[in-house]
């Protein structure tokens, strides 16, 4: 089906260039106020900073459920697009704003409620369980202007707009950076309320870009007795999404609770690793987001090949970006770690271990992006496998086994997952265009 939507013409290559850099400046602008958040935490008190490695998980489930729904959005939408179809595109997207609500209220209360408990099991510090519930809370029961951006955010870009959400990013991201040390430290005359203070400004940063990109995003909902047919569609083509985040959430919960048999100063470790894992990840996940309406888009109107040349393109330009991390990872893992703490044993047991993490950056870059690459194409199942076998399966699994000839072996756990998860996807992808060819 030929048609005059640059997704359907425009070289990919081209595409993705002029898509990508508002993506991955609005991902940089929120890489940095994360480690400025732990930065600002870290000198505040050390107990923070590992309160911070430990609800990181429970953040990433938050963000599975928004981004899911948001992406099972994007997806429908940009497969009406591609059929011509834009008053049913426009249906979904007046779907987005009263899921996210809902959503909102129950993860919002079952937090509220689970977070002492959550905190409990993670470490046996009071003063640490004590920071995870009160930071937990706030970030959580706040969270409405995360699920409402998250959703619009994917709205604008079903339609190609990654302008508008790079500034509502970048200005939620700026607002966090400035409260957070006026918060914490109780400048200016403010309250000093430590790290409830690094939590209010995060939720503030969210509701600033959630007013952002809601001028744009806004559509009228459609008739409610659709409802049911739409949510399902959403739901269906979102839950491989959701349970890609929420299985890192899972799987970080489980490497955290192998790291506690050995030391608070592994899971901080971790922490650190996962905080600079976001600005390495940058590019990656520039692709990740970029891909999904362009493959949508083809496949719904049976161009294959385009959707193969998106895939590689991808692919070569993640790899090409991801080197920059791994070069960091083996010559200076010391200055990273030391640019959020001073603890001598985090520093050392961080040291041996970005080195091993270092490693799996590349592998790193296909077995994330083929989950991502069958989720566009409707195939949930084969993107949820991936994502089981990945987080579920390997990883703690096999931290578990490595563990117990000790924290050094641990680390091998990385590298090892990514090879063998790529192995299959590669399985996957071609066991799919054999079939797709044939029909």
């Amino acid at each position: 089906m030929e048609t005059a939507h640059p997704f359907g013409t425009e070289k990919i290559s081209k595409i993705l260039l002029k898509m990508a850099p508002p993506v991955m400046f609005a991902q940089l602008i929120q890489a940095l106020y994360n480690i400025i958040d732990s930065l600002f935490v870290g000198r505040y008190a050390e107990t923070g900073l590992t309160a911070l490695s430990i609800i990181y998980p429970i953040q990433l489930l938050m963000i599975a459920l928004a981004v899911g729904t948001g992406v099972g959005i994007n997806t429908a939408m940009a497969s009406k697009l591609g059929l011509g179809q834009k008053e049913q595109a426009d249906a979904y997207a007046g779907t987005g704003m009263p899921i996210a609500i809902c959503l909102w209220f129950l993860f919002s209360m079952i937090c509220w409620f689970l977070m002492p408990f959550y905190g409990k099991i993670s470490t046996p510090s009071a003063a640490v369980i004590r920071d995870v519930t009160v930071y937990g809370r706030i970030v959580c029961v706040c969270s409405l202007g995360l699920f409402l951006e998250s959703v619009w955010t994917k709205v604008l870009q079903a339609n190609g707009d990654m302008k508008t959400p790079m500034f509502a990013q970048i200005a939620g991201a700026l607002t966090n950076i400035l409260l957070d040390p006026l918060l914490i430290f109780g400048m200016f005359g403010l309250p000093r309320m430590g790290i409830a203070g690094a939590a209010i400004a995060t939720v503030a940063g969210q509701c600033v870009a959630a007013m952002i990109v809601a001028k744009k995003a806004f559509h009228h909902s459609p008739p409610f007795k659709k409802y049911p047919f739409y949510v399902v569609q959403i739901f269906r083509l979102g839950i491989p999404n959701m349970l890609m985040q929420s299985a890192y959430t899972f799987y970080i919960m489980g490497l955290n609770l192998i790291l506690a048999t050995f030391s608070d100063q592994a899971v901080t470790a971790l922490g650190l690793y996962y905080k600079w894992q976001t600005f390495f990840f940058i590019p990656l996940g520039a692709m990740q987001t970029c891909i999904v309406p362009i493959v949508s888009y083809n496949y719904a109107a049976r161009n294959l090949e385009r959707c193969r040349k998106t895939l590689s393109t991808a692919i070569l330009f993640g790899l090409a970006l991801m080197a920059v991390g791994t070069i960091c990872f083996e010559l200076i893992p010391v200055q990273m770690l030391r640019v959020f703490t001073s603890d001598a044993l985090v520093i050392e047991i961080g040291r041996v271990g970005f080195r091993f993490i270092g490693i799996s950056f590349l592998p790193m870059v296909t077995s994330l992006i083929f989950p991502v690459f069958f989720q566009a194409v409707g195939h949930g199942v084969k993107s949820s496998a991936l994502t089981i076998i990945r987080t579920v399966v390997l990883f703690v699994p096999l931290g578990y086994l490595f563990a117990k000839f000790g924290l050094t072996w641990f680390w091998l756990t990385f590298p090892i997952t990514e090879v063998i998860t790529t192995l299959i996807g590669v399985g996957f992808y071609r066991r799919f265009f054999r079939k797709v060819s044939v029909k």
